[in-house]
């Protein structure tokens, strides 16, 4: 039973169990979905992660399911709806970044192929498997982080700073921040190893 597993988050919330058990640190290559996870870390400034969890069904809806190709194209009258939602995060600077944001992901698309190949091109397109036993150990922001932040905020991508820069890699599975002795920590290495080797690289 997963109630019995070792997980590193100290935590009864069936939301953050639920999370942490099937999302986080998951390596993704979708481009939405990429982009749903950017634009949740970007509203999650200075708020809590149970709150963008316990929204983020309204967020779904709200913005179109997160796609950028819709979300690029909103306007006015889409930022007075969003902002006259209670079930979303009213903060017009972040609502405001989402549109830019899906704009900026559209140019990358078009210069690099897909926002996925953006992406991992700061951890060389393969998961940096951390060793860490405490979160006391664990970094705001690496130097990875940092080199994505800048490039981001370079090409026009907001709330894009090095600590929210890490907390995406984190979610999104360039790097497994998993405790060592987490269940999950050797389930996302090993899924990890295993599609290297089938791909030949």
């Amino acid at each position: 039973m997963k109630s019995k597993l070792k997980r590193c988050w100290n935590t009864d919330n069936p939301l953050y169990i639920k999370y942490h058990d099937e999302e986080w640190g998951v390596p993704v290559h979708d481009d939405r979905t990429l982009f749903e996870f950017l634009t949740l870390e970007g509203f999650q400034a200075g708020l809590t992660w149970e709150l963008i969890l316990k929204r983020r069904e309204a967020l779904r809806k709200a913005f179109d399911n997160f796609n950028p190709e819709k979300i690029a194209r909103y306007n006015d009258e889409d930022v007075k709806r969003l902002m006259a939602n209670p079930n979303v995060i009213r903060n017009r600077a972040k609502i405001l970044a989402t549109i830019d944001n899906a704009i900026r992901l559209k140019e990358v698309q078009k210069e690099f192929g897909s926002f996925d190949a953006f992406v991992w091109k700061f951890v060389q397109g393969k998961t940096l498997n951390n060793a860490f036993t405490d979160f006391s150990n664990m970094p705001a922001e690496t130097e990875e982080s940092k080199t994505m932040s800048k490039e981001m905020k370079k090409r026009g991508f907001k709330f894009v700073g090095p600590t929210i820069c890490y907390a995406f890699m984190q979610a999104v599975g360039l790097v497994n921040d998993h405790l060592i002795d987490c269940f999950r920590y050797g389930e996302i290495k090993n899924a990890a190893s295993n599609k290297t080797k089938r791909l030949g690289v």
